[in-house]
């Protein structure tokens, strides 16, 4: 039998991990059962060992599928895949998937996108639960209140193989976001300048070893596409998860999605949702406070998303810096990134505009691109494209007259896919060029080989693309 947690001062990671602990070894790893299996287009080697164990997925129905890491976003014909290998991947998944009975979105279905965008958008992630994915960003399912985090290609093949998953116990951090106008973020301010500011504040090791419980106004005041935004990034502080307490915008963006509960179920299930929120006197390993009111539009100069600061400032010196080794990962940076110390940011020209991935491509992000993008022309200098988050919220951004936005200020319209958010597709950045980008990371070469990567929010991108250089956003607005 599952322990019931403790009574009393428990968070909601404790209360989720204990109903989920089959066993606990001496050594303190844990066997946790895995409600939901989240695959993609980059899972090819964990089925061939499973064939060649003359194993099978034990718990296909709990197992949901889709093409997102390998699938070019011009064509939904997996036939107009030129690489070999890319192709493979995609054709791979939907063979796997087919044999094993599990549910895939594929290619050519209207469901298809970023796993991290259809697993909420079909209601499959729900508070409560245990969900894995062979990528590092599961953690944007947090955002509905579920314990979610990436694992390995052996971590994998052992969760299809037995649908657990051998842990060991993260602590816990909270980082509480207060502050602002009736609790809300300012104007021109999004979820993506709060995580940036975050990340800023902590480094990318601040929550090593942790999970990490977002609260406070400006995150309950958060839409679900907000919160979903900064779980994603939690794995850049380090964090091994990040969560967001269920409350009545989760279950309003939940209720009537295909896979959620309804009628009866429905109800017993939003009843036991509430119990999840951490319990008021619970105590957390590491507490962070930030004020909402300090944190302005952001914008990343270096190769780590902890090289953020907000747009009217300046490249720092690494002179300034306040040891030996950040100084040379400063002046290594700078020199990647082709940037001098004291430049203002804001007026730093831009060759590359890329609105996507798993953190930023939801209608939402779309939407107040699109703002920005109303009657202004991208320069003829810079390329620009919008890749969706999934097929559906396409077809709602068409319904809404997004793409004809888009498309008059010079934009390209994209199919669903990862795309430029890590390049596996092929869709990549030329060396040296600068690239305005909502995706999560700027790692060297993460977008391509020597490409320029600068993190921020879709306001800012598009505000980059019309204007062909850095600039605060709220300058347009």
């Amino acid at each position: 039998m599952i322990p019931a947690p403790p009574s009393g001062g428990v968070t909601m990671f404790e209360k989720i991990w204990s109903r989920h602990r089959i066993v606990e070894r001496p050594d303190g790893q844990a066997l946790l059962y895995v409600d939901c299996h989240l695959i993609h287009d980059g899972y090819a080697p964990a089925f061939e060992f499973l064939k060649q164990r003359g194993l099978r997925p034990r718990v296909p129905e709990r197992i949901f599928g889709t093409p997102d890491h390998y699938v070019p976003t011009n064509s939904r014909n997996v036939n107009d895949m030129g690489d070999a290998e890319r192709r493979h991947m995609v054709e791979s998944l939907t063979a796997n998937t087919s044999a094993a009975g599990i549910t895939l979105f594929g290619l050519n279905d209207h469901r298809q996108g970023i796993v991290h965008v259809i697993g909420p958008e079909q209601g499959i992630s729900q508070p409560g639960m245990t969900i894995v994915c062979g990528d590092s960003h599961t953690s944007t399912h947090g955002a509905l209140g579920a314990l979610a985090f990436g694992i390995g290609m052996t971590e994998v093949t052992h969760v299809l193989a037995t649908q657990t998953l051998w842990q060991r116990k993260p602590a816990t951090m909270r980082i509480t976001v207060d502050g602002g106008t009736e609790g809300r973020l300012g104007n021109g301010i999004t979820a993506k300048d709060v995580i940036l500011a975050i990340i800023a504040r902590i480094g990318v090791a601040g929550a090593t070893g942790h999970v990490i419980e977002y609260a406070g106004s400006a995150i309950s005041g958060l839409s679900m596409e907000g919160r979903l935004t900064i779980c994603n990034m939690s794995i850049e502080a380090g964090a091994r998860a990040g969560m967001i307490a269920p409350d009545d915008i989760t279950y309003k963006y939940l209720q009537d999605r295909p896979y959620s509960p309804a009628g009866a179920e429905w109800d017993q299930a939003v009843a036991s949702w509430r119990d999840l929120p951490s319990d008021p006197d619970a105590v957390f390993d590491r507490e962070i406070m930030i004020d909402a009111r300090e944190i302005a539009p952001m914008i990343t100069w270096g190769t780590s998303p902890q090289d953020a600061v907000p747009i009217h400032g300046r490249v720092p010196d690494p002179a300034d810096a306040p040891d030996r080794e950040r100084r040379q990962d400063m002046a290594r940076a700078l020199a990647y990134m082709g940037l001098e110390p004291g430049t203002p940011l804001a007026g730093i020209k831009v060759d590359r505009v890329f609105i996507g991935s798993c953190t930023n491509s939801r209608i939402e992000d779309l939407r107040s691109a699109a703002a920005i993008a109303g009657g202004r022309h991208v320069p003829a200098i810079v390329q620009a494209w919008v890749v969706p988050g999934s097929g559906l919220i396409k077809a709602q951004a068409e319904a809404e007259g997004l793409d004809r936005i888009f498309k008059q200020a010079g934009f390209q319209w994209r199919e669903a896919g990862c795309s430029m958010c890590l390049g596996t597709n092929g869709e990549v950045v030329a060396p040296g060029e600068r690239c305005a980008s909502t995706t999560n990371r700027n790692f060297v070469g993460r977008q391509g080989r020597g490409a320029r990567t600068h993190l921020m929010s879709p306001a800012m991108a598009a505000a980059a693309a019309v204007t062909g250089h850095f600039i605060d956003v709220r300058e347009l607005k």
